[in-house]
């Protein structure tokens, strides 16, 4: 038994030197940089870190700030909001955080996280996000003077005015502004780290965006409420879009229907072609007017050349459609509206016809219509007053002559020139006794009236269809030049002015 127990006590005896040794050597392994760090934040936390790390009050803290730009994630045209991917550069010094090296193992630098210390209340101003933080935490590089080097990384969602009076060939102009929320330049004063512009060595390029500008500025302002300045850094950004791929979607099919368009100028206006092909090209210049919409914004401040561009194309042909239909409608279903108007047919013809050089081509329209013709004239009453003319009582014999019978004509050469009188006398007095001819003649009078009446009614309707269809093709020709210009002066405003 006295040997099994002293066997327990040596093992346990043992164990404890061990666990003594163990303890000796953890204690040595701690390295001194975990030392260093351990005194530095314990000393931090006397302090506090609430308040600008600095001796007296009244110094000036300098932070200097900068940006790199990693990728731009989405340009928010609806919304007016750039989302980027951009990294923060702070640096500014800490009278906390400095040591002696030579007592510390030579450490010139540490690493620290950033909620253990103060940071500078830095803040985008024109900041368009929902979200309580945009950055993500990141541990701050100290060296041994103090001076502190902090790049965490960010999402930033800025806002942004965007022009679409160019789109898709347009270049918007976004800026970010950064400055103290809470401290004025006395207190804390901000400036560029490295370079006036952002930091762009290892930027991701956008499928949609070139960056073609890329500059920043350092503004002191002054409010009338505060005699202290306000500095800020406010770094700007230029992006033109790449037409690639509007180029498929908005302007080849623009192009196209323009070309249908000029075509639908020239087809004659009576034509059931002309009024099918203007629809459809209506229809279509309203489609692509509702794709513009889906990539533009609601509340922009000017409208997109193009889409003017598209309505000026429907009102257009909604009113070559509207005159087409005009001269349809009289063509194919008579005379349903009036004449047009004397002075609108006046200028139209002698000065819109000479100025589009269509005067030598065209008819005249300004002739007055062919008036109709009294018959009544043409047939001898005794109400009508040349029933006694002696041409009329000498046309009457003759016709009685011609039509009753050949004896009393052969009687009539054989006798006297007195005889002839008496015989013409007689033949007058049966004449006028047998007036059934009279109403036989005034029937045929309202016949040729009728067909007149007719007649008159077919050749106003002829020259209504004639003198709307002249109109219209002088306004077709007049809205081809208009829409001609306007599309030769919409490309050179756009190759010029935007490239």
């Amino acid at each position: 038994m006295d040997i099994v127990q002293i066997l327990v006590s040596l093992f346990t005896l043992l164990q404890v030197v061990h666990a003594l040794g163990m303890g000796n050597n953890t204690k040595e392994v701690i390295s001194a940089e975990k030392v260093l760090i351990k005194k530095l934040l314990e000393r931090y936390e006397r302090q506090g870190k609430v308040g600008r790390p600095v001796v007296n009050t009244s110094d000036s803290l300098t932070v200097y700030f900068g940006l790199s730009l990693i990728q731009i994630l989405d340009v928010d045209e609806t919304n007016q909001v750039l989302k980027s991917n951009i990294w923060y550069h702070y640096k500014w010094n800490d009278i906390l955080l400095r040591w002696d090296p030579k007592k510390h193992d030579d450490i010139l630098f540490i690493r620290v996280p950033s909620s253990k210390i103060w940071l500078p209340d830095i803040v985008l101003y024109n900041f368009a996000d929902d979200r309580l933080r945009e950055q993500r935490d990141a541990l701050v590089v100290v060296d041994n003077n103090g001076t502190i080097l902090w790049m965490p990384q960010a999402i930033l969602k800025s806002s942004c005015s965007f022009d679409t009076l160019y789109f898709p060939f347009d270049q918007q102009t976004c800026t970010m502004k950064f400055g103290s929320w809470t401290y004025n330049g006395n207190k804390l004063n901000i400036d560029f780290v490295l370079q006036e512009s952002m930091d762009m060595s290892d930027f991701v390029h956008n499928n949609e965006w070139d960056v073609t500008k890329n500059v920043a500025k350092r503004n002191v302002l002054y409010y009338s409420c505060c005699p202290e300045p306000y500095p800020d850094l406010t770094f700007t950004l230029s992006l033109k879009r790449k037409v690639a791929f509007y180029t498929f979607i908005l302007v080849l099919p623009c192009a196209l229907l323009s070309l249908l368009t000029l075509v639908i100028f020239w087809v004659p206006p009576e034509s059931p072609a002309k009024l099918q092909l203007g629809m459809s090209v209506f229809v279509a210049f309203f489609f692509l007017l509702l794709v513009l919409a889906d990539f533009t914004p609601r509340a922009a401040a000017s409208i997109p050349l193009i889409g003017a561009y598209f309505c000026l194309s429907m009102v257009m042909i909604t009113m070559s459609t509207v005159l087409a239909c005009i001269v349809a409608n009289m063509y194919f279903r008579g005379v349903r509206i009036n004449r047009a108007p004397r002075w609108f047919r006046y200028c139209m013809v002698n000065f819109v016809a000479r100025i589009l050089c269509l005067r030598d081509k065209i008819v005249d329209i300004n002739t007055e219509l062919p008036s109709k013709k009294n018959w009544s004239s043409c047939v001898v009453t005794e109400q009508n007053g040349r029933f006694n003319d002696p041409e009329i009582k000498f046309a009457k014999v003759r016709l009685l002559d011609n039509g009753l019978d050949s004896k009393s004509s052969l009687e009539s050469s054989e006798s006297g020139k007195d005889s002839n009188i008496q015989m013409d006398n007689g033949r007058f007095n049966y004449f006028t006794k047998n007036s059934g001819i009279f109403d036989e003649v005034r029937e045929i009078r309202d016949i040729l009236q009728r067909d007149e009446e007719r007649r008159v009614k077919k050749e106003e309707r002829d020259q209504y269809v004639l003198e709307w269809r002249v109109l219209a093709c002088i306004i077709d020709r007049l809205f081809f030049i208009i829409y001609l210009m306007v599309n030769i002066v919409g490309l050179i405003v756009l190759f010029t002015v935007k490239f």
